[in-house]
């Protein structure tokens, strides 16, 4: 039995408007993408990879935009289509104002593979792991 399908995922419209939301969060264009969200724009929005917005903006070094996010209540262990959690992204960039963030919000450094805990092992950033020890 088939379903039918969402015919807005191929309408080039809602394309166009999800490729603009992503292009916020990824440019950290904090109060236009804020007041996407207020119009109706799903906080966990997620692109063709499974990044949401707060991974966007994560894995690009915005924290402003991440702490948005993170009060109109985006899911800060949401992992994308590789297993990648937002805080192993803001990790791996080094992104320390993101990473307090992201903690600060409940974001688990054991999520995702390789975990941000791993990372933060792996690429010797032991300022990391006492934040994430100081916050279990």
């Amino acid at each position: 039995m088939s379903t039918p399908e969402d015919p807005a995922v191929h309408d080039p419209d809602v394309v166009d408007l999800a490729t603009t939301i992503f292009d916020l969060a990824r440019s950290g264009d904090t109060e236009t993408l804020d007041a996407y969200l207020e119009a109706g724009a799903p906080v966990n929005l997620t692109n063709d990879s499974g990044d949401t917005l707060v991974m966007l903006a994560a894995y690009h070094a915005h924290p402003d935009t991440v702490a948005r996010l993170c009060e109109r209540g985006a899911d800060v262990n949401r992992l994308n289509d590789r297993g990648q959690s937002p805080l192993a992204g803001a990790v791996f960039k080094g992104a320390d104002a993101v990473v307090e963030v992201l903690v600060a919000n409940g974001a688990d450094p054991a999520a995702g593979h390789p975990s941000a805990a791993d990372s933060a092992r792996m690429f010797g950033k032991e300022q990391y792991l006492r934040l994430f020890d100081r916050n279990r």
